[in-house]
């Protein structure tokens, strides 16, 4: 594969762009043989790399080639998940711009949400470029468990962790939906799992039960925890391990 058409699979902008950034030398390769060796200037746009595993180093920052992309973020508090935020800031202003400049075969480039959390929601959000993971992950039909810590504005009562687990209403379908799991972790913080995802539906269950969210975090996305070193606002790279985790 061309570099140039490497640099452009990994949103380093238009063919053009790209074969410019490797005629200016602002490209290396790292070797494949020698890890501790440093990254060697490429200067022909048109050499020919197997992509698969390639490093290289773009004006500076290092990266890895990915055929698509797979990212975990740490959402912080004050942050919309959207291209077009309306009041706060957009998530994807905390990506680099080659993730948001992927190309893709839809009409929105780069890497999206798998999902959404609130603005005022915390914690795990997962992006790719990939549509069939998107959907494996966010469809209610496939149950990927999702763990949020939730802390109330009310003491929590194992009656109100009782009516979660069995099943409460909520104002738009006659049919209860009820938590995976749910544990007390506090007087006033539980975690509780659940396997749909409803337009704000843990605080319309908690809203059920008579009590109210005053913060709401997600930590775990299928057998996947957000990584403890994870500040907000950072991401990385999935890694195999992380991909098998997020199956169940």
């Amino acid at each position: 594969m061309q570099l140039q058409d490497i640099l452009y699979s990994q949103g380093f902008g238009t063919r053009r762009v790209c074969a410019g950034l490797v005629q200016q030398g602002w490209v290396e390769i790292y070797s494949r043989d020698d890890a501790s060796a440093a990254p060697e200037k490429c200067t022909d746009s048109t050499a020919d790399f197997d992509p698969e595993g390639l490093r290289f180093r773009v004006q500076g920052v290092d990266w890895e080639y990915h055929a698509k992309g797979y990212i975990v973020l740490h959402k912080p508090a004050g942050t919309e998940c959207s291209q077009k935020p309306s009041t706060y800031p957009s998530i994807y202003t905390l990506l680099p711009p080659p993730l948001r400049q992927r190309p893709c075969k839809s009409a929105i480039q780069g890497l999206q949400a798998v999902g959404r959390l609130d603005q005022d929601t915390t914690g795990m959000l997962l992006l790719s470029d990939d549509g069939q993971f998107i959907h494996r992950m966010s469809s209610p039909k496939k149950h990927v468990p999702k763990v949020y810590r939730v802390t109330a504005k009310h003491p929590v009562t194992q009656e109100m962790v009782d009516q979660l687990l069995a099943g409460v209403v909520l104002d738009d379908d006659p049919k209860p939906v009820k938590a995976a799991a749910c544990v007390l972790v506090d007087s006033h913080v539980l975690d509780l799992t659940l396997t749909e995802g409803k337009y704000h539906q843990v605080k319309r269950m908690l809203a059920a039960v008579g009590n109210r969210v005053e913060g709401l975090h997600r930590a775990r996305m299928g057998s996947l925890d957000l990584p403890e070193d994870l500040a907000p606002g950072q991401w990385r790279w999935l890694t195999a391990e992380d991909m098998e985790k997020l199956k169940g």
